[in-house]
């Protein structure tokens, strides 16, 4: 089963770029996630247009942060990406004549709805500044010669 990390990666991201006031290129954002600057670029742009992060081109360019991350939400940041499916649960029919069919459909519905509502909430109650200081907390805790990321992990270091 194949898992959407988009927002696992920009939150990733989003908090390398609190960390300083310099602009961060996209290659070296790219090595922080393992990945391609060019799907770091088309990835960034998206949040670039939703107004959280700003570009800048040329020598010293890359991408900062443009929003207040104490007033910019995880629910701010999914949306950002274009509301990826929570789930990957769904109904074998959309419109199924079978009674019973229609009974699973709609307690699947249901519970579905009342769980991306929670998610959803969820989502709107954690700040960028609140993960922020969850990392500090952790940074804190961690030995001195530990790096940002497990070397497993990541081997960057921004």
């Amino acid at each position: 089963m194949s898992f959407d990390s988009r927002l696992s990666s920009v939150l990733h991201l989003l908090l390398h770029l609190m960390e300083t006031q310099n602009a961060i290129p996209s290659d070296r954002l790219a090595a922080a996630l393992n990945s391609n600057p060019v799907v770091v670029r088309r990835t960034m742009a998206g949040l670039r247009d939703a107004g959280l992060v700003s570009s800048e081109k040329g020598h010293g360019g890359g991408w900062r942060l443009a929003c207040d991350p104490a007033h910019t939400t995880l629910l701010d940041v999914y949306r950002a990406l274009g509301s990826p499916t929570l789930f990957a649960l769904g109904n074998r029919s959309e419109r199924p004549t079978c009674l019973v069919e229609q009974a699973v459909n709609a307690a699947l519905n249901d519970t579905l709805q009342q769980a991306e509502a929670l998610i959803t909430a969820q989502l709107q109650a954690l700040t960028l500044t609140a993960l922020a200081s969850d990392f500090q907390f952790r940074l804190k805790q961690a030995q001195s010669n530990q790096t940002l990321c497990a070397p497993q992990e990541n081997p960057h270091a921004l």
